[in-house]
């Protein structure tokens, strides 16, 4: 028999358990389809169970195993159904991917209201805390984890018209240090990815516009908007051994944005 290239070993994830939020299109979308081409069993979570659905047969027609399992972030009993649904279906959880974010508001922090601080920091800070505690027992049962919190260069510095959503990746970034520290004795690592400006539907307010474009972009050393694709294998390396090292860091993938 032929042994596994080391290459591909590293990254393997047969018989992992992955529940990606946010996962129906955009960043979640290219995490779940990688890690079920490494082998993961895939739970595909976003608000609506049809596009969840969608996603997830995708993924078994192509040699995959996903479900879907739809959860809105904002509600403590729907993310704890995700979970209890996760573990029914496949006996535990070893990734999690808290992808799903909101940002209502573009503009001066001034015009910000109550009501959008609130709902940024309830889907960018508290649903992934809440998440992670929610699948910590089994993480912990199994021998450990790997949780990633999908952050973003906001939490480094904020940018014009992001002053919320900058204040709660900020947070996130801070979440991910404590986790990492508690929970490394269990076997939990917990790690953020920092995305810089990347094509997709939920940053599309800063990239329709070629102006707001170019000020994000004409000064990076990589001048150009990243893709899906160029974070979903940072998410795979994180998710898998070949990251057993790391935990309670934030890795950046920005062109460069915050040299």
């Amino acid at each position: 028999m032929t042994s596994p290239q080391p290459e591909k070993a590293i990254f393997d994830l047969t018989d992992k358990v992955a529940i990606i939020t946010g996962a129906s299109k955009g960043i979640g979308e290219d995490i779940a389809r990688m890690y079920a081409k490494f082998g993961a069993k895939v739970v595909v979570s976003s608000r609506k169970q049809d596009a969840c659905d969608a996603l997830a047969a995708e993924i078994n027609a192509d040699g995959g195993e996903a479900t879907g399992i739809a959860a809105h972030v904002g509600d403590m009993a729907q993310l704890q159904q995700l979970v209890d649904k996760t573990l029914a279906t496949y006996g535990g959880v070893d990734i999690l991917v808290n992808n799903a974010a909101s940002n209502p508001i573009f503009g001066p922090s001034v015009e910000a209201d109550g009501g959008a601080f609130d709902k940024i920091m309830q889907a960018n800070v508290k649903a992934p805390f809440e998440l992670s505690k929610l699948v910590y027992p089994s993480m912990k049962a199994r021998g450990g984890g790997s949780i990633i919190m999908m952050s973003s260069i906001a939490g480094h510095t904020p940018d014009p018209g992001l002053g919320l959503y900058s204040v709660s990746k900020a947070a996130m970034n801070m979440l991910t240090k404590v986790l990492a520290k508690e929970w490394g004795p269990d076997g939990i690592r917990v790690n953020a990815i920092c995305p810089g400006l990347i094509k997709t539907k939920f940053s599309q307010a800063l990239w329709q516009d070629e102006k707001i474009l170019a000020h994000f972009t004409k000064r990076l050393p990589i001048a150009r908007m990243g893709t899906t694709d160029e974070i979903s294998p940072m998410a795979l390396f994180l998710a898998s051994s070949a990251s057993s090292y790391c935990t309670g860091s934030l890795f950046y993938a920005d062109g460069g944005t915050v040299i």
